[in-house]
């Protein structure tokens, strides 16, 4: 979808990776000593002395490890926390049980529809309980609270249609928060915003 997809989908890789061998690595040792010392082979218990060299190496590989995994975390942290200057911006509201999407001019749809390749800005907020703002496909989630404004960002270059969720229990019908992204090129994007626009022209007048 976008880099930060990638990094996301590389970090969790890395991240899961490095669990298996400390579990492969953990548990044979485990079973080595288990065998090695059990109580018919050893009888009778020998002091074990310190090993400098040892005890050096499983602070260091774990620390390196712990860093390599924060810093590939922080990357995508930090991509997603400094949104272009001139990314589109899209206000979404949640309220029990669903979402609204508020673009320039007051448009307003239950949909959130974005430009193929553009970078939307999504400020995030709730008119009653805690929701949050969840796109499966673009790794991402983001809380919506009340009297307070969160924000995203992305830029999507895959056209298609994207399920949109609520990741936060919101109350009896929030199994039900569910609507879409629709990814659409730029063209079609500035179509359909002209006609919501030509669609509101008569109600403002009003």
């Amino acid at each position: 979808m976008n880099s930060f997809v990638d990094n996301v989908n590389f970090t969790f890789m890395l991240i899961t990776g490095i669990s298996v061998v400390l579990l492969i690595g953990i548990t044979f040792m485990m079973i080595y000593f288990v065998v090695k010392y059990n109580r018919k082979k050893s009888p009778k218990a020998v002091n074990i002395h310190g090993n400098t060299a040892l005890e050096v190496t499983w602070t260091v590989i774990p620390l390196i490890l712990s860093m390599g995994m924060f810093y590939y975390g922080w990357i995508g942290y930090d991509e997603l926390s400094n949104p272009p200057k001139d990314a589109m911006v899209v206000k979404a509201i949640g309220k029990m049980w669903k979402w609204e999407f508020e673009y320039a001019g007051g448009i307003k749809s239950d949909t959130l529809f974005a430009p193929q390749s553009k970078a939307v800005r999504i400020n995030i907020t709730s008119v009653d309980v805690n929701h949050s703002l969840y796109i499966p496909a673009l790794r991402f989630k983001r809380d919506a609270i009340p009297n307070r404004v969160n924000f995203l960002w992305f830029s999507a270059d895959k056209l298609g249609t994207y399920d949109i969720a609520c990741a936060q229990y919101c109350g009896v019908s929030h199994s039900k928060m569910y609507t879409a992204l629709v990814v659409m090129p730029e063209k079609d994007f500035n179509t359909w915003l002209e006609n919501q626009k030509a669609k509101n022209a008569p109600a403002a007048a009003k």
